[in-house]
């Protein structure tokens, strides 16, 4: 077993939660150590910060992130995690690297460590972080508030991978633009004026007026947003009621919403509350039992890669894995707080990439038979570590160089 194997494995048999990844810190900051980092423990939390400085030159930040999710694993792996632990409610959950941030922390490892070998073929400044709470779309924002453009030099780039369950290992996937949707929840409390459920007509029904907003929030995206502009509206869950004879006072509705423009957010929020505030109108509620909408904490913005940085990186990329291997992607709807590391007042150029993650075998199957893949936070979900694993260190190693020998900052 190779030392990155080892790494992957010990860090997929050990999970911790989003904002409880104090071990999995520690082994992050270590191993910069080791490399030769100055070393920064816990900027915004359990966040760590390492620096390497090799000369003058660009500055580049190179981005893992830690957290696990609380899912039980079922792979069968012999190194299966078997981890239970509280989450920050004190529910006793399972957990599980379903996302494959393990993998993402030993292949930003591996390159770092690649880089710091090489050291005489590239001069400048990396900024290494591993970053917490990715998965509650907070650890990004955290680090950046806690000082992460001040403390430390501001990167000219800011790169990082994200596993793929939809393309083989030894590819690499990009798009020149917003690559991942930003995402966020809105909840809904739907007043009405409860009665007994035989005697609907002394009462304004909170359950038939949220299955009227919900029909009407799906011509949204179908009949508001423009069709070239992809977005998203989903209701995930609806509560009200407790007995089959009564009609309720309220009900709670969760959305979740997704979009690639600041624009299109703020479009989907002012209809979903036009379409509430009608809805409960036209019901006969007065102006003090008009719906209430709150916006979640879970707002996180589109991953909008630099162009200009994903074509030099391409090109690096499809010079040491050949240009059938890298791989122009569709945007997908998935979030990643990747995004907020170039919406600060230093406008970083970054650019986020998929790393094949599935076994070429496993792909060719899924093509010819049909047959599903685990996806991301599935808990049958893992790497084919290998190939992906030495795709994604020489790929990103090599791009990293030519970005340092560019000399092009921002």
């Amino acid at each position: 077993m190779t030392p990155a194997e080892a790494m992957y494995r010990d860090l997929h048999q050990n999970p911790e939660l989003s904002l409880q990844e104090f071990k999995t810190a520690g082994k992050m900051a270590l191993a910069l150590e080791k490399l030769g980092f100055e070393v920064t423990k816990d900027v915004g939390g359990n966040g760590v910060v390492g620096l390497f400085r090799n000369g003058p030159g660009p500055v580049i930040m190179l981005r893992t992130d830690m957290d696990a999710l609380p899912v039980k694993e079922t792979t069968g792996l012999p190194w299966a995690s078997t981890v239970t632990t509280a989450d920050l409610q004190g529910m006793e959950t399972p957990v599980m690297h379903a996302c494959g941030h393990d993998f993402h922390m030993t292949v930003w490892h591996g390159t770092l460590s690649t880089l710091v070998s090489l050291r005489d073929k590239w001069s400048g400044t990396i900024i290494a972080v591993a970053q917490p709470a990715e998965e509650v779309s907070g650890g990004s924002g955290q680090m950046i508030n806690d000082g992460l453009y001040t403390r430390f030099p501001v990167p000219d780039y800011a790169l990082c991978y994200h596993v793929s369950s939809d393309l083989p290992a030894g590819t690499v996937g990009y798009f020149p633009g917003p690559i991942f949707a930003g995402v966020n929840s809105v909840d809904i409390k739907v007043f009405g004026i409860g009665g007994h459920g035989a005697m609907p007509h002394k009462t304004i029904d909170p359950i038939v007026l949220s299955s009227k907003m919900i029909l009407d929030f799906q011509t949204i995206v179908s009949r508001e947003i423009n069709p070239v502009a992809p977005a998203v509206v989903t209701v995930g869950a609806i509560h009200g009621g407790t007995k089959h004879n009564i009609i309720p006072g309220e009900v709670d509705m969760k959305l979740t919403i997704r979009f690639f423009t600041d624009d299109v957010y703020r479009q989907i929020i002012s209809a979903i509350r036009r379409i509430a505030d009608g809805n409960a109108a036209a019901a006969g509620l007065s102006a003090d039992r008009m719906p209430l909408l709150t916006t979640g904490s879970e707002y996180t913005p589109p991953v909008e890669n630099d162009a200009d940085l994903v074509s030099r990186a391409t090109a690096s990329m499809a010079g040491m894995l050949g240009k059938e291997n890298v791989i122009r992607v569709d945007p997908a709807t998935v979030a990643e707080d990747f995004g907020r590391y170039g919406r600060t007042p230093e406008k970083v150029k970054i650019a986020l990439f998929w790393l094949g993650g599935v076994s070429p075998a496993d792909y060719r199957e899924s093509l010819e038979k049909g047959t599903m893949l685990p996806g991301l936070h599935s808990s049958n979900f893992y790497p084919d570590f290998a190939p992906a694993y030495i795709t994604g260190v020489s790929a990103m190693s090599l791009t990293l160089i030519d970005l340092f020998n560019s000399k092009q900052g921002n």
